[in-house]
């Protein structure tokens, strides 16, 4: 999300973009300006004047581009949704490990995440947080982002020969939420390595099962 380590592309701010580029240059200064500060200010606390200013783009331009704030929430969600996940879900994956050390990777990986100055929490746990609770919309597109997340971890639950995958996965959601929270509230990155002590508990049961 805001706070991970995928790269993004820099321009050049000595380059005049065409005609043709304009438009599409404006419309990413504008979600990578609401990317910022919806992540570390908050949704509800920044309105449209602060994303054009610091976007230096026109607010015209932004309903052009989004049609409303709400549909610009859901742009930087799906967007930051997708980097972090290739990111995460990257770093359980690389290389050559079993499905027991992949999922082992999971606590230290978030504490990376932690410790990282951009990081302000999950914009999922904080867009749900914000919006009204009776609106189910901002809980659908947070599910959306969870379940490619949990679907990778059953995944590496069944081949590491859980009973049960799925409530394997999900024992180790609560987790990861857990800790993703806590962090956020203490600063502490270490909360990371707390939940990984109970995760190491679960998957040593789950190795156990499967022996």
């Amino acid at each position: 999300m805001q706070q991970t380590k995928a790269s993004r592309p820099k321009a050049n701010p000595h380059a005049a973009p065409d005609a043709g580029e304009a438009e599409p240059k404006a419309r990413e200064r504008i979600l990578q300006a609401a990317t910022r500060l919806f992540c570390q200010h908050g949704i509800n606390a920044v309105g449209v004047d602060a994303v054009v200013a610091e976007a230096a783009t026109a607010k015209a331009t932004l309903y052009k581009s989004f049609g409303s704030k709400e549909r610009l929430v859901e742009a930087v969600l799906e967007r930051e949704g997708a980097a972090w996940r290739d990111w995460f879900l990257g770093e359980l994956l690389k290389g050559e490990a079993t499905a027991q050390m992949r999922l082992r990777r999971i606590f230290p990986v978030l504490r990376e995440w932690f410790g990282d100055a951009r990081f302000f929490g999950c914009p999922f746990i904080n867009a749900v947080a914000e919006h009204d609770k009776a609106d189910d919309r901002m809980r659908q597109i947070a599910l959306a982002h969870k379940k490619v997340v949990l679907e990778t971890i059953t995944r590496l639950a069944a081949e590491a020969g859980a009973r049960d995958p799925n409530g394997a996965a999900h024992q180790l959601g609560v987790l990861i939420d857990g800790a993703i929270v806590a962090a956020m509230i203490t600063k502490d990155a270490n909360v990371a390595l707390l939940a990984g002590q109970t995760a190491d508990l679960l998957l040593s049961g789950m190795t156990a099962e499967a022996a």
